[in-house]
């Protein structure tokens, strides 16, 4: 069942409001989310892009025990980065709500036409953002455990699981991860999809995204905590749902903007 959004809160006198939403529209955007994808999918295309990424990273810890300890890093990290990638999902769900013609071959138009532009902007913000975290990863490594790298997975599991250095490292990096998390959330809630949806530019995408964190901080952060655990839950096994959850969460994310923001 739909939910009528609010009334828009305005962001200035010249720039677009948000609404302040609830529960409910999560639920919906998830709804509609799931909805897309059983009339566009999208499985092939993910599978297509992160599983030669995946194992590339897992065949480079295999082999080089310096990297091992940044192996979940660098997979937490891949979701810094989903905004970006989930642009064409916003296109495909914006074309289909409008009653355009939807085909795959509509992906990458953002990067095509006015989109162009902010979107590259705004994808090297996360970019800095994914790079902070890997820093921000390693010395917490360094810190906690030790500069030299473990001899071997089963080594690196040992120290991890079994020794409190381990756990002041998973506990810390939890902590800081969550941080970035927020700060994902904070950024690109409402900007990736508002320049695929209207001709604006980063700063004003950027801005009315963080106005909506303001106006909404404890329903998006539920949004965020519901997107941790299907992201955790398509982990298993082997990352095989993030097949259906990655452009599940890429049209809901669409849905959800059309009810934080003002069109």
């Amino acid at each position: 069942m739909s939910v009528m959004p609010s009334t828009p809160l305005p962001l200035a006198a010249d720039g677009p409001g948000v609404r302040r939403i609830g529960e409910a529209d999560l639920s919906w955007a998830l709804s509609e989310g799931w909805k897309d994808f059983r009339d566009k999918r999208g499985d092939i295309l993910v599978l297509a892009l992160l599983y030669p990424l995946v194992g590339a990273l897992a065949m480079v810890a295999a082999f080089n025990d310096r990297v091992l300890p940044l192996f979940f890093p660098l997979v937490a990290g891949i979701s810094i980065l989903g905004p970006a990638v989930a642009s064409g999902f916003y296109e495909i769900a914006r074309r289909r709500e409008a009653g355009l013609e939807s085909s795959w071959i509509h992906f990458l138009d953002p990067l095509r036409g006015r989109s162009r532009l902010p979107l590259a902007l705004l994808t090297a913000g996360l970019a800095a953002l994914f790079v902070g975290w890997m820093v921000a990863a390693a010395l917490i490594y360094a810190v906690t455990i030790g500069r030299g790298g473990p001899e071997g997975a089963l080594d690196f599991i040992r120290q991890v699981v079994t020794t409190p250095q381990g756990w002041a490292m998973v506990v810390i990096g939890n902590l800081v991860g969550l941080g970035f998390a927020a700060a994902t959330l904070t950024f690109t809630v409402v900007s990736f999809p508002m320049v695929v949806d209207k001709p604006v530019d980063a700063m004003t995408a950027v801005a009315t995204s963080i106005h909506a964190v303001r106006e909404n901080p404890r329903v998006l952060a539920s949004w965020g905590v519901r997107v941790a655990l299907l992201l955790a839950l398509g982990c298993l096994p082997a990352f095989i749902g993030l097949a259906v959850v990655l452009p599940v969460l890429g049209y809901a994310t669409w849905h959800l903007y059309t009810r934080l923001v003002a069109r």
